[in-house]
């Protein structure tokens, strides 16, 4: 809105100057920037309250632009303002910290997304892809982006919580791979949600990027959702960033590490 104002008042000065140099304004003060100022602004909004009209050629070829000008400029104010507000923003929020922890005996990279509009985002789908720093038979360095196979990676209604799973079985990138390894190799990990929000019908997304140093080992998401005694189910978000401490196994013989 402001860059509009500004370009509004910035064109009326510019066409303000034209009319001080071409004259033929009728009861304009000779030499007022500001009464011609104020001619040009009536012109451009259309408002011609008759006190001051051009009376030479010049000035009216002048006002012929100008009202092209204030047309063009209407229509692009007026289409900018309609877009920016009719776009959907995601709200889409993720946890602080990435986990490591045993799932069903087997160690698996978790993290959480939460919803924070009380819409739906319908057919919500999500990836993660690792980034690693690989050196090349060449001597090259580069980063290697890898897409890490996720447990589940699509909900067909996307409200308030989704735990999202990358199982580290013997095919995993991360198999094998310890916290030291994975700051030698400065590992990152972006996560991308892509869904379409069911009240406007658009498009939205998130993203997020994740560090080596955002793995935490030997834990996990503490539990949002708990049911009251009538059955009804409670979403805590004041514990959504919480982790609890696992236990380790002979599957997963790590504990957590800050």
């Amino acid at each position: 809105m402001l860059a509009i104002v500004v370009a509004f008042l910035g064109l009326n000065a510019a066409y303000a100057e034209l009319y001080l140099l071409t004259g033929g304004i009728r009861h304009a003060r000779v030499g007022s920037f500001a009464d011609a100022f104020y001619f040009s602004v009536q012109t451009m909004g259309t408002i011609g309250y008759g006190d001051m009209v051009p009376m030479s050629p010049s000035a009216n070829a002048l006002v012929v632009s100008e009202a092209v000008a204030g047309l063009i400029v209407s229509a692009l104010a007026t289409g900018l303002v309609f877009s920016k507000f009719s776009q959907v923003q995601a709200r889409v929020v993720f946890t602080s910290t990435l986990t490591i922890s045993p799932m069903d005996g087997t160690p698996t990279l978790m993290l959480r997304l939460g919803n924070e509009r009380g819409n739906q985002i319908v057919e919500a789908q999500v990836r993660v892809a690792m980034l690693r720093t690989v050196r090349t038979l060449e001597g090259m360095t580069f980063y290697k982006m890898i897409d890490l196979p996720l447990a589940r990676d699509r909900s067909q209604a996307f409200t308030r919580s989704w735990t999202v799973m990358h199982p580290i079985t013997k095919d995993s990138p991360l198999y094998g791979v310890t916290d030291a390894q994975m700051r030698a190799d400065e590992l990152e990990f972006i996560v991308s949600v892509l869904g379409i929000d069911d009240t406007s019908l658009q498009p939205v997304h998130a993203r997020h990027q994740y560090t080596s140093r955002d793995v935490v080992w030997g834990a996990r998401h503490a539990d949002v959702l708990r049911e009251r005694e009538d059955g009804t189910l409670v979403l805590d978000l004041r514990k959504f960033h919480d982790l609890e401490t696992t236990k380790a196994t002979d599957q997963f013989p790590y504990g957590r590490r800050d």
